[in-house]
């Protein structure tokens, strides 16, 4: 079937966050929201109809992952991504970030060391602050309009005890898609300095023409006994609220680890419509996919235009992954708190500013461009229409 992601679905009254919570997060309702990392767009019909039919039957009571959700899975990793996984390699949890909490607490102790890459997801920090570990960063190099990795500094910060990194791949915020050789260069150092490698690749299906995602535990069985998976079809499908995540951990003992610590939390149960949700969707949401891909990349290619035409003083990162794009808004010459308010206060658009991604963040903002394109072009046209009136008046 043909899928129409122009349609505008009306998202208020339905307790959204992103849309709901507009005026209580940003002091004014008509604010257009392009923020949180969810999509305005319905999900695949399959994976619909799926939840009707589990509602039907009516019973909601504690629920396994039969043989056939693993399957899915493991189809779709194949078909997708060229991976050969298995069956026990596949565990459990109730989203990606809960998940950071668990591997952070059961494989690192208070005080221990750990690698993240800014400027990065927020909550990166915080599962690592909050559980009392300390943040070693390792900054990507914005070099000549793309972002880079480190490797001097990474080797650096590995070699000063640090028992794990936590690595955005895509990368989000700045829509990296690392290639085989950056993983591997990547891995070597961590093998050679025993760092734990934790992937998040919630967004491993979103990846643009021209660029392709590889998984990190595929490139060596090495790499495949030093790493956890983390990743979801939260953000490929919009399933963000069924609370299912697949944290895919290739090597036994570390996998021992991981179930014993959800056991302490008593969260090894799975959500009834997360499970019926995520199958359906590895199963039959192929087509919906390409055309959402087709669509993203129509809307991305938009954007970088109007903004190379229309926003004199910001300029688009090209993402080659995910639907988030990076603006560099630096040679408007506002720093952090003025940029955040002229988008809020003058624009009317709230974005994801971007200091609270942490070193490197200042002077940029994160759009979400998973909408319909005419919220896309209102939202740019805003921005445009502010920039006017503050160069008008002089200030």
């Amino acid at each position: 079937m043909n899928y129409d992601f122009n349609e505008s679905i009306n998202r208020l009254n339905t307790a959204s966050i992103k849309w709901d919570e507009v005026e209580n997060l940003f002091g004014a309702a008509d604010i257009l929201p392009m923020w949180v990392a969810d999509m305005d767009f319905r999900c695949p019909q399959p994976v619909v109809d799926a939840l009707k039919n589990r509602v039907e039957q009516g019973i909601y009571g504690y629920t396994t992952r039969p043989a056939s959700y693993f399957d899915a899975v493991i189809h779709w990793m194949k078909k997708r991504h060229k991976w050969d996984i298995e069956k026990d390699w596949i565990c459990h949890a109730p989203g990606v970030v809960p998940a950071l909490g668990f591997i952070v607490q059961a494989y690192t102790n208070p005080g221990d060391k750990i690698i993240i890459q800014p400027p990065v997801y927020q909550p990166f920090t915080n599962v690592i602050t909050q559980n009392g570990r300390e943040v070693l960063e390792n900054p990507l190099l914005f070099d000549n309009g793309t972002y880079k990795m480190d490797y001097d500094d990474l080797e650096t910060k590995a070699k000063s005890g640090a028992k794990m990194i936590i690595l955005s791949s895509p990368h989000n915020p700045v829509g990296r898609v690392w290639t085989k050789e950056e993983l591997t260069r990547l891995g070597e150092i961590c093998i050679q300095n025993n760092v734990l490698v934790v992937s998040d690749e919630i967004h491993f299906d979103l990846v643009y023409k021209g660029h392709i995602h590889t998984p990190f535990a595929s490139i060596f069985k090495e790499f495949a006994m030093n790493s956890i998976i983390c990743t979801a079809p939260s953000k490929t499908f919009n399933l963000a609220g069924i609370k299912a995540s697949n944290i895919i951990i290739p090597n036994p003992d570390l996998r021992e680890t991981y179930t014993a610590k959800l056991n302490q939390l008593f969260l090894n149960s799975s959500s009834t419509f997360g499970i019926a949700a995520t199958e359906a969707a590895y199963r039959f949401g192929d087509e919906w996919l390409d055309q959402l891909l087709d669509y993203l990349q129509g809307s991305r290619d938009f954007l970088l235009d109007y903004t190379e035409k229309h926003l004199n003083g910001i300029k688009a990162v090209k993402p080659e992954g995910t639907y988030l794009v990076w603006l560099d808004c630096r040679e408007l010459g506002m720093d952090a708190k003025a940029l955040e308010a002229f988008m809020q206060k003058e624009a009317k658009v709230a974005f994801n500013e971007g200091y609270i991604f942490g070193s490197g963040g200042e002077g940029f903002t994160r759009v979400n461009i998973a909408c319909p394109r005419s919220v896309l072009e209102e939202g740019l046209r805003r921005i445009a229409e502010a920039l006017r009136k503050m160069r008008g008046s002089g200030t």
